[in-house]
């Protein structure tokens, strides 16, 4: 018999749990406001969790997916109204526009918040309001922050057990007067007395996603979609942390982390930020074709990083689950993420097979012979449509990854040799360059581009900044966040990484890609393993540091001579004309831009022209 007590609002039993202060009194605030029937505070008990996937499975919100095929793990469908983040009702409330900058969406604090108050008032009636106390990174490091997200949403709280540490050693660590950052969402669809409610309930009318950074909040109303209503994702461990971040010294970046080691048993970890669609999930979890070399994962999306005593950065992963991606994921493209997913995992938007199991497009080179798609429709191989929808997601827990790293969880987190940072081009941007040092690598980074394809909106080959891979996560002003970077890189006996930039896309004129990306990837990590090492050699060159083709260890890639000449050449051409590109995307930031910035571009047109 499964014990999970939920309760009337303002009773002792609900809020006896908490000792903190300023959480019971937040707690009682929203409760007075949202008005749920019934209050729940997260213990973080698998016995919970059993009762949150009961209550999807008789509301129809999720399918109970084969016990044989899939163990422990459901199947949800949304609607097609909410499926991805809305970032155009996205915002970040900071006090003045200014301070939001050019990049965000800004709204004035105190407007937003009386709508949004408007908004919630009564939001919950005929739900159960769930407090889930939760921890981004592992519990007792220095590294780590605690937050709390008060949902209506047992999507949520299923999704959040998966993804953070939640339940009542939060509350421990919390302690009676500890900081948190306090996270409101609800579904927005309040329910009349016997009224029935929907598969997915949602507010099709008013969806709004709102960081407030000077208070640390962070109010979401109207989606069920994990990235607008998984607070602890993206709004906290991003929006909100890379202000934390900002005023305290360190940095939270939307990177993967991984563990890179040699035949030798050397170690080294680097992470990474590369935009949607540059296979950051995949070198993560690579599976190295270099004999004798290994990458283990130590998170697959993002790092908070902070100074130890030696004057390293350590970064952990904060996050306790992947929230992936499932289109094009397969034993060719993710074996590892493949191997993660086979048991106590939800599936979002996936289509689900007669035995019932799920699939999606790119998961097997043959199209099963019928399913039924994400909006419940029979669908064929003839049937002329996707069956899953292209952002469908799996949320599954991060230990059971085949490859991550024993040190996924160390609170101390792990010393970072080396930063990525990447973009999809198709020309002009060689396989890997490493910077000249560290104001040349966040240059390098601040100018990450992708060239739109024809299922982007805009014109086809037209270059999409997206800085450190942080354009729609960066909590304030991005200008402001360059000079953060290179404030930290400045900081007294710091010893940095060193920062490489990397293009798996480039393409040849017959618009084939040169190089073969993939576990051959492993190859460029391990030459940017031995430049940190000082055992590999470098060219340098107008943009930076590059290999000559002998320095890549190309042994058993069968792979013309030509294309790695083409990969690792320096398009003098293509480069000037990006100057310009850079320069009026620079403009927009105005005077927040550092000065230090524009000198980088000077300085690359000098070396371009000589």
């Amino acid at each position: 018999m499964v014990n999970v007590q939920i309760h009337e609002p303002g009773t002792s039993e609900t809020f006896g749990k908490i000792i903190n202060k300023g959480l019971l009194q937040w707690v009682k605030d929203v409760s007075a406001i949202c008005k749920p029937d019934r209050v729940h505070i997260c213990d973080g008990s698998e016995e919970e969790n059993q009762v949150m996937m009961r209550t999807m499975l008789q509301s129809g919100t999720a399918v109970a997916l084969n016990p044989q095929k899939r163990p422990n793990s459901i199947y949800v469908r949304s609607t097609p109204l909410d499926v991805a983040r809305v970032e155009d009702q996205t915002f970040i409330c900071s006090k003045t526009e200014e301070e939001a900058g050019p990049t965000n969406n800004w709204e004035d604090p105190v407007k937003m918040k009386r709508e949004l108050i408007d908004l919630f008032t009564g939001s919950m009636r005929g739900r159960t309001m769930y407090v889930v106390p939760y921890c981004m990174g592992p519990l007792g490091s220095q590294i780590s922050k605690i937050g709390v997200e008060i949902s209506d949403s047992p999507y949520v709280v299923a999704n959040m057990h998966i993804m953070a540490r939640v339940g009542v050693k939060v509350l421990e660590a919390l302690g009676s007067d500890g900081d948190f950052v306090k996270g409101l969402h609800s579904v927005g669809a309040p329910l009349g007395p016997n009224e029935q409610d929907t598969a997915w309930p949602n507010n099709p009318e008013h969806k709004y996603i709102c960081h407030f950074p000077d208070a640390r909040e962070i109010w979401s109303f109207g989606s069920g979609y994990g990235g607008n209503a998984l607070l602890g994702k993206k709004c906290h461990a991003l929006r909100i942390a890379s202000v934390q971040a900002r005023d305290e010294g360190w940095l939270a970046e939307h990177m993967l982390i991984l563990k890179l080691t040699s035949p030798q048993g050397d170690v080294k970890y680097v992470t990474g930020a590369f935009p949607s669609a540059c296979g950051k999930t995949n070198l993560a979890m690579l599976i190295a074709t270099v004999p004798g070399w290994k990458v283990e994962t130590i998170g697959d999306d993002i790092a908070w990083m902070k100074f130890g005593t030696d004057g390293r950065l350590y970064a952990i992963n904060p996050e306790a689950g992947f929230f992936g991606v499932a289109p094009g994921t397969s034993m060719k493209s993710n074996p590892n993420a493949m191997l993660t997913v086979t048991k106590n995992s939800i599936f979002t938007n996936c289509a689900i097979t007669p035995d019932g199991d799920i699939w999606w497009e790119g998961m097997t080179e043959d199209k099963p012979g019928e399913l039924i798609d994400w909006l419940r429709r029979p669908w064929n191989p003839e049937s002329g449509r996707p069956a899953a929808h292209p952002n469908a997601r799996f949320t599954t827990p991060a230990k059971q990854c085949p490859v991550i790293a024993k040190e996924w969880e160390d609170p101390k987190g792990v010393p970072i040799d080396a930063i990525l940072f990447g973009g999809r081009r198709g020309s002009v941007v060689p396989l890997v360059t490493e910077s000249f040092d560290w104001q040349h690598g966040t240059f390098l980074g601040s100018t990450a581009s992708s060239e739109t394809t024809a299922a982007a909106a805009g014109k086809v080959g037209r270059l999409r900044r997206d800085p450190m891979a942080m354009l729609p996560f960066c909590g304030y002003n991005m200008g402001d966040y360059f000079a953060h970077w290179l404030k930290v890189g400045g900081t007294p006996g710091a010893k940095m990484p060193k920062i490489f930039y990397v293009n798996w896309f480039r393409k040849d004129e017959k618009g084939k890609f040169l190089w073969p990306g993939y576990g051959e990837n492993s190859r460029v990590l391990k030459w940017i393993f031995e430049r940190c090492n000082g055992t590999a050699k470098a060219l340098d060159t107008p943009i930076g540091r590059l290999p000559r083709p002998e320095d890549i260890d190309t042994r058993g890639l069968d792979m013309p001579a030509v294309n790695l000449t083409k990969l690792l050449s320096v398009d003098v051409p293509g480069w000037l004309a990006e100057v310009p590109l850079i320069n009026s995307f620079f403009d927009e930031f105005g005077d927040h831009l550092p000065a230090a910035l524009k000198d980088e571009v000077v300085r690359l047109e000098q070396r371009l022209r000589k």
